[in-house]
């Protein structure tokens, strides 16, 4: 027979070809048309399989470049004659001529038959995606075909922000627009569709509806949760009641590194970086160069990803009234550069938890998948091809820390961030009140942390009517937390909510199964953006004394009555009505007209985008009024920008 195609590209024509007469002729000559051996290289002509897995594997893998004689397959040596290859074939294939092979046989058998569902689904899409690539997208065309054409318009409606229903209609559109019988599809739904066998795969994992636990390894077939006792699925007996779907990012990693341009931006962190005193990149963080020091090993391949994660609740729904909370996880590469590294392109989803509540403390439970493969990224590494340098070589991974809000930094951190000790870094030295009027507590006496001899030490109006003399609190080291932390007591889940604290500690929190994270000194990071926005915005509403957002209202004027401070600015009542003097930031109607015209007129930065200079120059806005609703407008979309503008570059 014709052994060219072997050697042939394995996308070519020639080389499907014959593949599908290799595999025609295997199965003619097999004992058993159902298992064939594998000529690909690792199943070493050993390994039974099914016909469709055999080919998979040749499509996938290539085959075994030496094998020029099918002698496994039915073909006969040129040197041997008829009868004595029945007789030779005939005892090799007998299994007590070698018990070993037999049993190295049978388990490789084994393992097919668990591996074959998955692969069969795997050739189906492989040969979809065949089909795609050679249809042309109309009788004639050279230059698209089905699978391209769809491939440019998608990029166009994710690059460009078009909605579902716009670009459905553009796609009817363009199909009437082009030959008949053109094969572009008129739908959305049907696009996806196409597109789905060239997309990275994904994993839906059933949950427990009380968050207890995941519906995987040993827990996969069981119809109703160990701990809680809740249904596994609907009552149709098919859907799950609640599930998350896992992105797997080790796939996604050999993907960036088999790109040329993405793998020499992998190690800009190395080798691209301004290397002075000066903080641009995580990379100039002595955290970094601490973790390199105490790893070696990690530290001297520049390959190697830190990354990041970050979550917050959305409600993806977009009502106000509604409460559904979606959980998406994203993780962070800092190995590019800090202008590239916080792109849409290069920001990964690895997990998505459904609502309708958000997950809170139990949110472990849902992040187990993407902690073994951080896990398996740290301790062993997976074997990647570089494009860029053009070799294979092991990468590894490290999870530097998590980006995320208040809120949330207590859920993944495993204090309570709410109470008397809501701080988790001076934990029981927290100094903290309850507001007797506004009903909150309120943290003060942060001057502690300033140098010993600073002037605000002796401050007592302006701060809480006390002078400080405390000095900052012990700080426990990473090695001190883990002790800790290590034998807090807890069950996951809704049902289970008696939680054991010590002393403000619900949990240990997941990440301490990487074994590295116990040695780091920073491992969760507050969002610069909720930190920037809301001191912005409650600057601006009581500045400009927008009513419902003032932050001076009556209960704070109380509360500093109570606590016998500022007594001249205590609410003066006459009759029925209550009013507060002016205070010292208080602006006239003239001072506000003043301070908005000059937000508006003021540069920005060549560092925010056109479209936030523009929204600052716009001629319509009622400033002579000054309106309730043009406050609004200022504070919501010109003035954070534009106090970043007032203040100096090193802030």
């Amino acid at each position: 027979m014709d052994k060219e195609w072997m050697s042939a590209n394995r996308l070519s024509k020639k080389y499907w070809d014959g593949v599908a007469d290799f595999i025609k002729f295997a199965v003619n000559n097999a004992e058993d048309c159902r298992r064939i051996v594998c000529p690909y290289l690792s199943c070493g002509n050993v390994k039974s399989v099914s016909p469709e897995t055999c080919e998979l594997h040749l499509f996938k893998y290539g085959i075994d470049q030496s094998y020029k004689c099918w002698v496994k397959h039915g073909e006969i040596p040129e040197d041997v004659n008829n009868s004595s290859w029945a007789y030779m074939k005939s005892c090799s294939s007998s299994p007590n001529s070698d018990t070993s092979a037999y049993k190295a046989d049978c388990c490789f058998e084994e393992l097919a038959n668990e591996m074959e569902g998955e692969l069969k689904n795997f050739l189906e899409k492989l040969k979809k995606l065949k089909i795609d690539v050679e249809t042309p997208l109309y009788e004639g065309c050279t230059e698209f075909t089905l699978l391209s054409a769809v491939l440019e318009l998608y990029n166009l409606k994710a690059t460009s922000g078009w909605s579902d229903t716009s670009f459905s209609s553009l796609l009817s559109l363009i199909r009437l627009m082009l030959p008949k019988n053109n094969k572009l599809l008129s739908q959305l739904y049907d696009a996806k569709k196409v597109l789905r066998t060239v997309g990275l795969s994904y994993k839906k994992i059933h949950t427990c509806p009380n968050d207890c636990i995941l519906f995987r390894n040993e827990y996969e077939e069981l119809t109703h949760c160990p701990k809680c006792e809740a249904s596994h699925y609907m009552k149709n007996g098919k859907s799950p009641k609640k599930a998350i779907w896992y992105f797997p990012i080790i796939p996604r990693f050999r993907r960036l590194y088999s790109i040329r341009q993405e793998a020499k931006n992998l190690t800009w962190h190395a080798h691209g970086r301004i290397k002075d005193d000066k903080v641009r990149h995580p990379a100039d963080s002595p955290e970094w160069t601490r973790f390199d020091w105490k790893y070696p090993e990690f530290g001297k391949e520049d390959r190697n990803l830190c990354l990041a994660l970050s979550t917050d609740g959305m409600n993806p729904h977009g009502m106000q009234s509604s409460t559904y909370s979606t959980w998406p996880v994203m993780m962070v590469i800092y190995n590019f550069p800090h202008w590239l590294c916080m792109k849409r392109k290069y920001i990964m989803l690895s997990l998505l938890i459904s609502g309708p509540k958000h997950p809170g403390n139990d949110i472990d439970v849902y992040l187990e998948p993407l902690i073994e493969d951080l896990k398996l990224m740290w301790e062993t590494g997976v074997e990647v091809y570089d494009a860029y340098r053009e070799e294979i070589f092991n990468l590894r991974a490290m999870l530097f820390g998590t980006i995320n809000d208040f809120l949330a930094y207590g859920n993944l951190s495993g204090y309570s961030i709410k109470g008397q000790l809501g701080c988790l870094i001076c934990e029981e030295g927290t100094h903290s009140m309850k507001l007797q009027y506004g009903m909150k507590n309120v943290y003060l006496r942060h001057r502690r942390w300033l140098g010993d001899k600073h002037r605000y030490h002796r401050w007592k109006k302006s701060f809480d009517g006390k002078s400080e003399e405390r000095r900052p609190p012990k700080q426990l080291t990473s090695e001190e937390l883990f002790e800790k932390v290590k034998d807090v007591d807890i069950e996951f889940g809704k049902p289970f909510v008696k939680h054991v604290r010590t002393n403000g500690w619900k949990k240990m929190s997941i990440f301490f199964e990487l074994p590295y994270w116990k040695t780091l000194n920073v491992r969760h990071f507050l969002d610069l953006m909720h930190i920037e926005k809301n001191v912005c915005d409650s600057l601006i509403e009581t500045l400009l004394n927008i009513p419902g957002k003032i932050k001076d209202g009556i209960n704070a004027r109380l509360d500093m009555v109570a606590m016998g401070i500022r007594e001249e600015l205590a609410p003066q009542g006459k009759g029925t009505r209550t009013f507060l003097h002016a205070a010292a930031h208080t602006l006239s109607r003239k001072e506000k007209k003043s301070f908005c015209e000059f937000l508006v007129a003021i540069k920005i930065p060549n560092g925010y985008s056109s479209n936030v200079r523009n929204l600052i120059s716009m001629k319509d806005l009622k400033l002579k009024g000054l309106k309730t609703h043009d406050c609004h407008v200022l504070m919501e979309n010109f003035i954070p920008v534009a106090i970043r503008g007032i203040l100096p570059d090193n802030v």
